[in-house]
């Protein structure tokens, strides 16, 4: 029901009364309601899970206007693997992952709207737009990896990936457009005996420029370069330059750059998202506990830089999926009905698994705007069989310069991790018509991998003609017989997702502050 309708809450309801409530039970009320025609006091359910509706007895019709602010902080380290023999960082061959390489911090101020229409009782359709009125990011040294960036850094012999203190340009625009639909299956305010049963789903939808990897201020490699180049611009100088690709093979091709100029920096994922969620919630005199789910579904626009999806080597080209479950305890320590007044504090925990996949990590513009060359050269998404006799024995399977030119975008195959928030937040229903909110979360990020993609795909290993360099060699006596162990996967860079190379985050946090306000009619 529509929140601005409120129940005054009765002082004499006991333990035994409250406990039949929570099962389902239909007690016998202590208190009786103060007019004949009230329904029965403390069913109303709270903020998670109201339903803005219509055409309930003589309120026809409810419209909700949502205006808040929200500002978040961010904090990480990135380190990196190593095989350094060399005191703490590894010995003995060990790999590992102690390198320190960055620090990063990031801010975004966000402006919240939304609108709910009730559209019957308990059903209600809403919209959100997020809009984000700045967007920034930067990348310091981290106890000193500043002053050794030629090592923490390194790409292939002579490379480096990026250089410190590195800053990305700020962003700003709109986030997504949702789309939504609520409904409430149970209602504890129209049946007492069953809690209150939210459910719903909604569509998002990106209108803005999605994000592309930019380095702030003529780019992080020198004055030649462009700020924000298109992936194919191998020489990141805004020109379509001619450029050189050299296989496993030795085997050099020229190759001619295809797009030049410069791209705004963007400020949408790209995607179009599904989201779906579901709540219960029991109202029990003051207190409303509460616990649900909800999960996200993402798939790349035909404007975003995510690339071709059907690339046959490819193991990970799709964002990650993301599930929450939730669980909470709303407090309702004060409510006033004929001032329409209520006093409610919010406190909830929460769980979240982000599967592996391709997504925009800490180092989504350093690494995609870098000007090394193992990052900027195109892979071929296929090979064939060698037509040359003269080294087919040696290399069975070469490029096939014909096929599709797959380039870096600063998108990365980011590790499965975990996600824990809690957060709290108080809600003043000042009258009929507005209420306030002001609420403050913490999230803590587990330790992940964000460039861990694989050189092959084991799902295609019989043909040898397209194995590449994802094979075994057998010899007995002068004969070599091969076997494809896989295809070459046309996303793997081994400066950043080969074992020893890799780069990690540790030590996230995201702290969020936020305020809202509603008028509701």
């Amino acid at each position: 029901m529509a929140t601005k309708s409120l129940y005054s809450v009765p002082v004499g309801c006991g333990a035994l009364v409250a406990f039949a409530m929570l099962f389902g039970v239909s007690p016998g009320y202590a208190d009786e309601p103060y007019k004949a025609t009230e329904r029965p006091v403390l069913n109303e359910p709270g903020e998670v899970t109201a339903v803005v509706d219509a055409f309930d007895d003589d309120d026809l019709f409810d419209l909700h206007l949502t205006l808040g602010y929200q500002h978040m902080w961010k904090n990480a380290n990135i380190v990196r693997e190593t095989s350094i023999d060399q005191g703490s960082l590894s010995s003995g061959g060990y790999v590992a992952d102690t390198m320190n390489v960055a620090k990063y911090s990031g801010s975004t101020s966000r402006l919240n709207t939304r609108v709910d229409v009730g559209l019957y009782k308990d059903v209600a359709l809403y919209l959100r737009m997020p809009i984000i009125l700045n967007d920034s990011s930067k990348l310091s040294g981290l106890d000193g990896s500043d002053r050794v960036q030629s090592v923490v850094l390194a790409g292939m012999p002579g490379e480096q990936l990026f250089r410190l203190p590195f800053e990305s340009p700020d962003r700003s625009g709109i986030e997504y457009l949702a789309l939504g639909f609520d409904v409430n299956i149970m209602n504890q305010a129209r049946d007492a005996t069953k809690p209150t049963w939210l459910f719903g789903f909604e569509g998002r939808f990106s209108l803005s420029e999605p994000m592309h990897a930019c380095g702030a201020g003529g780019g992080n490699q020198g004055n030649k370069q462009v700020s924000c180049a298109d992936p194919s611009d191998v020489n990141r100088d805004g020109t379509a330059g001619n450029y050189a690709y050299t296989d496993h093979t030795g085997q050099t091709y020229q190759l001619e750059g295809t797009k030049a100029g410069e791209r705004s920096a963007g400020v949408s994922r790209g995607t179009t998202g599904i989201e779906v969620h579901t709540l219960v919630s029991r109202r029990i005199k003051y207190l409303e506990p509460y616990g649900g789910f909800r999960a996200l579904f993402e798939f790349p626009t035909d404007k975003s830089d995510y690339g071709l999806m059907d690339l046959e080597g490819s193991l990970v080209n799709h964002p990650p999926l993301e599930g929450w479950m939730v669980m909470g305890m709303m407090v309702i320590p004060w409510e006033n009905r004929e001032q329409f007044q209520r006093l409610t504090f919010d406190a909830r925990v929460e769980g979240a698994y982000r599967s592996e996949g391709r997504d925009y990590s800490e180092l989504f513009d350093a690494l995609g705007s870098s000007d090394a060359m193992s990052l900027r050269r195109p892979n071929y998404a296929s090979y064939q069989r060698n037509p040359d006799p003269a080294t087919a024995q040696t290399y069975p399977s070469v490029v096939n310069p014909s096929s599709q030119k797959v380039y870096f975008t600063g998108l990365t195959d980011v590790q499965a991790h975990g996600k824990f928030r809690a957060s709290g937040s108080v809600t003043w229903q000042a009258g009929e018509y507005v209420k306030f909110q002001l609420g403050v979360g913490y999230m803590y990020v587990q330790p992940h991998f964000i460039t861990m993609d694989q050189p092959c795909n084991p799902d295609f290993k019989k043909d040898m003609s397209k194995a590449g360099p994802c094979r075994n060699v057998s010899r007995v006596g002068d004969t070599s017989t091969f076997s494809a162990t896989g295809i070459p996967n046309p996303n793997y860079r081994p400066s950043i997702n080969q074992v020893g190379q890799r780069f990690k985050v540790d030590d996230v946090s995201v702290v969020d502050l936020w305020l809202n306000g509603v008028v509701m009619f």
